[in-house]
């Protein structure tokens, strides 16, 4: 301390706290130094560094400028009051975390496992034949594509029932693809045309679905064992024509099969 004073810079150091905010505190008058030198430059008293070193420990306990200064400044002033109030407060901010821990919990999980389901849940809601090694087998193949990091995301926040409705809306979907074929319905009809509308709509729930990626899909459908299975358990032959539909729509729409891009 100078004979009259601490100067900012010093003061500064010996706080905590930078230039800048002394000089806003100063601005604001919470904190003005009381002394200056002979050049003109502001000097903090004993007293002036009693009341930053108070404002300091308000503010760490959560206090905003305008409650510190109705501690320091009001006569009569409540401050056990106004400490209960930062209490609240602060216990609502816990609460706000530890619900945003369990939501980033639940969210490494989904990008780990996929499916946040045991595996009862798994073929209760997906049905008997229903192998809960898929997800991590798909996790493996898919897990650092941005479609991945997608159907994560929103499985995160799935429950049970949320995955049921999806679950239904697949399985009704499968019995409009069946009832066409029974209808005769061909590859580039406008019947088809819908549907393959629809299954980029049915299967959204899981991730955007382009035009190109839904031919890299039904391609994948007529050739994949298992996914041939499921349709052709459907219907004879559905696998094949559900991936002749998609592609007759692509092409409908300027897209060549051939050339087409998982974008």
């Amino acid at each position: 301390m100078g004979e009259h004073g601490m100067p900012v810079g010093e003061t500064a150091a010996r706080l905590g706290l930078t230039v800048r905010t002394l000089h806003h505190w100063d601005e604001i008058g919470l904190a003005r130094p009381a002394a200056r030198s002979a050049a003109g430059y502001r000097l903090y008293t004993d007293d002036d560094l009693e009341r930053l070193r108070r404002i300091v420990v308000y503010r760490e306990l959560g206090l905003d400028l305008d409650a510190i200064r109705a501690v320091l400044d009001e006569r009569g002033g409540d401050v056990a009051a106004q400490l209960r109030i930062q209490r609240v407060q602060l216990a609502q901010r816990i609460t706000q975390l530890r619900e945003l821990d369990e939501d980033l919990a639940r969210m490494i999980a989904a990008q780990e496992r996929g499916i946040l389901l045991s595996d009862d849940e798994q073929r209760e809601t997906f049905g008997p034949v229903w192998d809960t090694s898929w997800p991590a087998q798909a996790r493996d193949a898919y897990g650092g594509s941005p479609q991945w990091q997608q159907y994560a995301e929103r499985s995160a926040s799935r429950s049970v029932d949320d995955w049921a409705a999806v679950t239904r809306s697949v399985s009704a979907f499968d019995d409009e693809l069946g009832a066409a074929m029974d209808a005769g319905v061909e590859p580039g009809d406008a019947v088809a045309e819908a549907l393959v509308e629809r299954h980029r709509e049915v299967f959204s729930p899981y991730f955007p679905v382009t035009r190109q990626m839904q031919v890299h899909l039904g391609r994948m459908y007529a050739a994949d064992p298992r996914f041939a299975a499921h349709y052709d358990t459907i219907r004879p032959g559905l696998a094949a024509w559900l991936r002749d539909a998609i592609e007759a729509s692509a092409r409908a729409h300027g897209i060549d099969p051939d050339t087409a891009r998982w974008e």
